[in-house]
């Protein structure tokens, strides 16, 4: 049974990557003059596309540990009974309410009851079939019968709904299950909830059809179309790129690249992760790769294995911000607020080289005083290297090539992953030995998708079941109320908030919510101290994208920490704590491009738009090195290192000015620059 299962997973996984694939080039193809369901119809194909996630999910849940019995899991399915009992106690035929329970006990049954989960697991994938099948032969019925569904719909709707929770629950843990099941509980039981957030409830029927009827919401939305649209271009192209072993050439470029130097494996791993960070947006998926090339080097050169580890993890999310591939949260910024990928892309660019700076100088700081010496690297890399095999970035100047002259982000990353195919045939030390390992690579590259793109498709269902009562502008008022209107407590609040979030939830679904609920008000706080509209917009979005990418490396659930921490063998909590104190200035820099319309030069985009390029230039240039200054500082202060060792109180006042160069503001910044740069340049070394 377990082979077929795995054959079976195989098969769907490859299929799901060709169907991907070829949705992109269809409408160029002879087959487009014939109207083709899946293909041509909106609602259908991201219906396809979500059965693909479910399906072949179920199959790969079969083969994964069990799992044990914790509060999470309790709390869930507690949870869970809410939606249940409001679906029971509608109008419906004995048997329906009897499959809705059977559907309720494959999805949560394992909460508590690990050991059945394989056998529901195959039940499962098979169920998942029954409700694609009944949406693409009714698709048009279902539309007009939104707001009035029949039981059957209410029942197909219920099954694709617990089924996606149920293997939310099993890939990413309790946490977004329970969080999609809190706001059911909302639109459900309104009343209970305090004044301020309380409304008219909703009936189960009512929620049913807004979920898996509509068009533009609940499952097949605007989100999931993200997923259906970007994001497994981009998971099937690393699939790609890791399959043929190219990764090796990134590792070797990277270490070309450094020199001898003490800090020379922290460089590694920070040009590593900004080049793999060019193929993949996964935070996870990078920290594995770096923190596997990148072992061998620090324990030869003497880092203590936490501070090794904290480094790799911190490094490993810079993928989220490294264009011209961006985490997902990009790619539903793109949708939710219209703009081009490129303006994304640029936005990107000065958090990405602050997030790459702070490691860097707190490794440099570190090793100096640590007394670690340098390393050499003359076994690692060979002379002219970097020439032989610079062709591997020509697919990546592709991707931003063909998006700079409009062409769609999915047709450009298609074209890149044929581009990286090509090359490894072409080039007989990477050649492929079958087309089997393109093959391995498709599958691969699906699979990768999975946890993200189910909770993206959560993500929808919540974004719906919010919009339903409004709560986005509750919340939002009451983000202004406990701020008083101040931008800095209000920019605390909701950094926290998506901190705190990003803890249990993914970084998608944890943009989408905290977006959904701070982002109206802080965009309304920033005009009204002074940052244009736009340009308000733009910064408010992009430093709540950037905190939830933050929340990767935040313990104590950190996905990057972790794994991390299973190459260097270390306490995953530890290597998040680790982590954050590698990096301290990340949890800073972001308020500097929110706090003020000078600040979000830092961005590039918000002052170009607004003052054209070079009357924004100043804006800038000026940013970026105040900031720089800033990031530098903060790093000597929290390694307690500058030209020598500095006593707890100097890295204290350091850090205190440090602070000050970070607020967005000229005359502050020029008040702490020069205490800065003698802390930096001047300060007396220790006698030897």
């Amino acid at each position: 049974m377990k082979n077929l299962v795995e054959k079976v997973a195989k098969i769907t996984l490859i299929v799901a990557s060709i169907f991907s694939l070829y949705w992109v080039v269809h409408p160029h193809t002879p087959l487009s003059k014939f109207h083709v369901l899946i293909l041509d119809v909106t609602q259908i194909s991201r219906a396809t596309h979500v059965f693909f996630l479910l399906f072949a999910g179920y199959l790969l849940s079969y083969k994964k540990p069990r799992g044990s019995i914790n509060i999470g899991s309790i709390v869930l399915l507690l949870l869970s009974l809410v939606p249940l009992a409001a679906f029971v106690n509608l109008k419906l035929a004995l048997p329906i309410k009897l499959v809705g329970v059977a559907i309720w006990i494959i999805g949560f049954a394992p909460t508590i009851v690990p050991k059945v989960r394989p056998v529901l697991d195959l039940l499962g994938a098979i169920l998942s079939i029954i409700p694609y099948f009944y949406q693409v032969f009714t698709f048009e019925k279902l539309i007009e019968r939104a707001m009035f569904p029949e039981q059957l719909d209410l029942i197909m709707g219920f099954s694709f709904v617990y089924l996606l929770l149920g293997l939310v629950y099993r890939f990413n843990g309790p946490v977004l299950p329970i969080i999609v099941m809190i706001f059911f509980s909302y639109d459900l039981h309104g009343r209970i909830f305090p004044e301020r957030f309380s409304h008219a409830p909703f009936p189960m029927d009512l929620l049913l059809g807004k979920i898996y009827c509509e068009t533009e919401a609940g499952l097949f939305g605007i989100i999931t179309g993200v997923s259906m649209k970007y994001l497994v271009y981009f998971t099937i192209l690393g699939g790609v790129v890791n399959s043929l072993n190219l990764g090796k050439i990134v590792a070797n470029i990277a270490s070309a690249a450094v020199g001898r130097s003490p800090d020379a494996p922290a460089r590694v791993v920070s040009i590593s992760s900004i080049f793999m960070g060019m193929f993949s947006g996964s935070g996870a998926a990078d920290t594995q790769f770096v923190s596997t090339i990148s072992k061998p080097m620090f324990e030869r050169a003497g880092f203590d294995k936490y501070v090794a580890a904290g480094i790799a993890a911190t490094a490993g999310t810079i993928a989220m911000v490294t264009p011209p591939i961006l985490g997902s949260m990009a790619f539903i910024m793109v949708e939710i607020l219209n703009i081009s990928y490129l303006w994304v892309c640029v936005m990107a660019l000065g958090p990405m080289f602050m997030y790459l700076l702070a490691i860097l100088t707190y490794s440099y700081f570190y090793t100096r005083k640590e007394g670690i010496k340098p390393l050499d690297m003359s076994d690692i890399v060979q002379k002219g290297y970097v020439l032989r095999y610079s062709y591997i970035f020509i697919p990546i100047l592709v991707i931003i090539g063909f998006i700079y002259f409009g062409y769609p982000v999915n047709l450009s990353v298609t074209i890149a992953t044929v581009l990286f195919v090509v090359f490894a045939y072409l080039d007989k030390s990477f050649r492929p030995k079958s087309f089997k390992t393109v093959i391995d690579g498709l599958e691969e590259g699906f699979a990768h998708l999975i946890p993200i793109g189910i909770a993206v498709v959560s993500a929808n269902i919540i974004m719906t079941l919010m919009v339903l009562t409004g709560l986005p502008s509750k919340f939002s008022q009451f983000l202004l109320q406990l701020s008083s209107e101040n931008l800095i407590i209000a920019t605390i609040f909701a950094a926290t908030f998506t901190l705190i979030m990003g803890m249990g939830v993914p970084p998608t679904a944890t943009y989408v919510i905290s977006s959904s609920l701070t982002a109206p008000a802080i965009h309304q706080i920033a005009v009204s101290n002074g940052i244009p509209s736009e340009a308000a917009l733009l910064a408010t979005h992009m430093f709540l994208m950037y905190y939830a990418i933050l929340a990767d490396v935040t313990p104590p659930v950190a996905l990057s920490a972790y794994a991390s921490a299973s190459v260097f063998n270390t306490h995953p909590v530890k290597t998040g704590l680790y982590a954050g104190k590698v990096a301290l200035p990340k949890y800073i820099f972001g308020f500097s491009f929110i706090l003020s319309f000078s600040g979000t030069g830092l961005l590039i985009m918000p002052v170009v738009i607004e003052k054209g390029l070079a009357g924004s230039l100043f804006d800038i240039i000026t940013r970026f090195l105040v900031v720089s200054l800033a990031v530098t500082a903060l790093a000597s202060a929290t390694v307690g290192y500058s030209r020598r060792k500095l006593r707890k109180i100097e890295a204290f006042i350091l850090g205190i000015i440090s602070m000050g160069l970070f607020y967005p503001n000229l005359i502050l910044n020029a008040i702490c620059i020069i205490p800065c740069l003698w802390f930096l340049f001047i300060l007396k070394k220790e006698r030897r």
